[in-house]
This record gives structure tokens, sequence and C-alpha cells, in this order.
């Protein structure tokens, strides 16, 4: 199983999709479209680009944030299972 690291993936992920918007929105700027325009345009065009341009970045947040769940899903039955009384399954959490 590959390593993940969420915190680093997420946080250039969203680092990048702000960069993209605020490029949209100078470059609109630029051409003469007011700010508050440019800024809405952006945030609308940025985020289907986001996903074009940043793909191998979302897939890889996308995998760590369901492997996280995943091991959340996998932790919380255990428990229940312990206040139920049952004896947690060794081989379940190998």
């Amino acid at each position: 199983m590959a390593e993940h690291n969420l915190g680093r993936d997420l946080t250039l992920y969203t680092l990048g999709r702000i960069a993209l918007i605020a490029a949209v929105t100078v470059l609109l700027v630029v051409f003469g479209v007011p700010l508050l325009v440019a800024v809405a345009v952006a945030v609308v065009v940025g985020f289907p680009l986001g996903l074009l341009v940043f793909r191998g970045l979302n897939e890889r947040v996308t995998a760590a944030l369901a492997e996280r769940g995943k091991d959340r899903t996998n932790t919380r039955e255990r428990l229940r299972a312990e206040l139920r009384g049952e004896q947690p399954d060794r081989d379940a959490d190998a």
C-alpha cells in the first residue's frame, strides 16, 4: 500500500487552486474586467480547470481520504464491538 501524506497533498492542492483562481483573476483584470466580476468568473472557471490541471494531486488526496475513512470505520467498528462485550478480532487489525 502506498504511503500517503494527506496534510502535504491537501495543502498543495488548496494552494494550487487558490493560485489558479488568482491567476485567472489577474488575467481578466489586465483585460479590463472589473475586479469583483473577475473574481466571480475566476472562481467559476477555476473549479473545472483545477480538476484538470491538478488531476494527479486530486487523485492522491482522494485516495488518502478514502484510506483514512476506511481506517476510521474499522476503528469505530472495533470499538463498538468492544462496547458490546465482544472479543476484538485480531485478524481484522492486521
